[in-house]
């Protein structure tokens, strides 16, 4: 008697037919994915300062508290070591969080106490004040610029554990020359997502921007709107005239600051001489960009021109 064949086995014609199904779906989602975005490079949300072959990455919350705490330095005209003992205690106290929560009542950025006398619950959240309350308590200590980074955090702080800020020392040094606007282009952030969300959600308000400006950097500061749509334009010029090159610092550290809150600013793009970076291709950078007139103004890459000395801020629709 014939042996009869055997059946085929079950579910597995089926098997390999939806396991191509799938891959089909997957390549259609990935090619509309990147009609969607149109190529933009856009990469994950956090923010990254490289100088001389190191690296320091931060989340957008941690650049945008320490963009803060370096305005407030600048607004009060104080030298860059005082901005590098600042972000090291914070690193140690909160990793540049603002957290409402700590050892007993400590709070914010500097673990501060209301029941220390450094303020309320309310103003010691506030970042502007804490960096404030710091500083005040930072100048007032003898040579501080010239003591160990440990010995003069110690002194404002008056931590049981004094020497935890020396790890953050290198970390604090780089961020502090990148806010500061001695190393050029050296923090960037990448928004984590393209189109109108691209920028932290639709409708950006140039009054915001001005008014965080000036909030922040004080006197320093002179934010105005600007000929191009939805602009902010500050002059990189210090207030009072300065040596040479000391436009460019500022440019610099207006520029970085403006990226460092582009999410919780809605900001579109920043432009400061030949150089921009956009949300919406912030996985790139800072870009160079071409020279441009007000002419341009209704266009994506118009930015003013590079040579003007103004740092323009454009917030999203």
């Amino acid at each position: 008697m014939p042996r009869s064949s055997s059946p085929p086995a079950k579910g597995k014609t089926g098997c390999g037919l939806k396991f191509v199904v799938g891959i089909i779906v997957l390549l259609g989602v990935g090619i509309l994915l990147a009609r969607l975005t149109g190529g933009k490079g856009v990469g994950p949300a956090g923010c990254t300062v490289q100088a001389a072959g190191n690296e320091v990455k931060l989340t957008v919350e941690q650049a945008s508290n320490a963009a803060t705490i370096a305005a407030v330095a600048t607004s009060r005209g104080l030298p860059e070591r005082a901005l590098t003992i600042a972000l090291a205690t914070s690193l140690q106290e909160s990793r540049l969080e603002n957290i409402d929560h700590g050892d007993r009542d400590s709070l914010g950025l500097f673990q501060q106490r209301p029941s220390q006398g450094w303020g309320t619950a309310q103003q010691i959240l506030d970042p502007v004040f804490a960096s404030n309350a710091f500083f005040d308590s930072l100048v007032k200590i003898d040579g501080y610029t010239r003591l160990p980074l440990t010995v003069a955090a110690q002194r404002v702080q008056k931590s049981g554990y004094p020497q935890a800020y020396a790890k953050h020392e290198a970390d604090a040094t780089m961020l502090s020359a990148a806010l500061s606007g001695h190393d050029a282009g050296a923090l960037s952030c990448t928004t984590g997502a393209t189109g109108a969300d691209s920028a932290g959600g639709p409708g950006g308000d140039t009054a915001k921007v001005k008014a965080s400006l000036t909030r922040e950097f004080g006197s320093q500061a002179r934010p105005r709107t600007d000929g191009l749509a939805r602009t902010v334009a500050v002059p990189s010029a210090p207030v009072g005239g300065a040596a040479e090159g000391d436009g460019t610092r500022r440019g610099w550290e207006l520029a970085q600051w403006a990226v460092a809150h582009a999410h919780q600013l809605k900001v579109e793009q920043v432009a400061f001489g030949t150089m921009r970076w956009q949300a919406a291709h912030s996985a790139k950078g800072w870009q160079k960009q071409k020279p441009t007139t007000a002419a341009d103004a209704g266009a994506e890459a118009s930015a003013g021109t590079p040579s003007d000395g103004l740092v323009r801020i454009t917030v999203a629709r």
